[in-house]
């Protein structure tokens, strides 16, 4: 579990607070009522996450399959928790889920790609906050190890079913085909 630790009810922020932040170059997040604010993510980080979307783009998104958004989209899947993961995906037959600001719910996929600064909440609680809300697969991409851990929801917590590394082929068990040599996710 998390050492985080909530403010009391009354000094919580909500969905409607994440509504009114800047816009201002800046991932704004609400963990169990709390702000956390993160800067941009580093040059690597980008091309990881762009090296990604290129595989769901034409294996997922031009099958017709789903919708895949990338940071900064927002995720509200309790009014007191408001995410931005790195990638998320929203299969076509949850595609109502999909608002005007946010995704309102469980997306299907979430991806988080590991930084100095983020790592902790992406493998603590916005991990529990996942799978709380039910997300059915979290993928955490390291770039330091250049590594991808594959989970999946079972039994209200996160079972891992891969581990994998730059020289495997990166399968999801939501997504049947779906295939991504790693070699070409993580740059040199």
């Amino acid at each position: 579990m998390s050492a985080f630790h909530a403010m009391p009810g009354p000094y919580r922020l909500t969905f409607a607070d994440w509504l009114a932040f800047p816009d201002e170059n800046k991932l704004y997040e609400i963990l169990h009522g709390e702000v956390v604010v993160s800067p941009p993510p580093s040059i690597r980080h980008q091309m990881i996450t762009w090296n990604l979307e290129r595989f769901f783009d034409g294996q997922v998104v031009r099958a017709g399959l789903g919708v895949v958004l990338h940071a900064p989209v927002g995720v509200k899947l309790t009014d007191e928790d408001v995410l931005e993961p790195d990638i998320v995906l929203v299969l076509s037959e949850h595609r109502g889920r999909i608002g005007e600001q946010a995704i309102l719910g469980a997306p299907d996929l979430v991806v988080e790609i590991l930084s100095r600064g983020t790592a902790g909440r992406d493998l603590g609680p916005k991990r529990v906050i996942y799978a709380a809300a039910g997300v059915p697969e979290y993928w955490i991409v390291d770039p330091e190890s250049t590594s991808v851990e594959v989970l999946v929801l079972e039994g209200g917590g996160y079972t891992r079913v891969a581990l994998l590394r730059k020289t495997d082929v990166l399968r999801s068990p939501l997504l049947p085909g779906f295939e991504v040599p790693l070699r070409d996710v993580f740059p040199d």
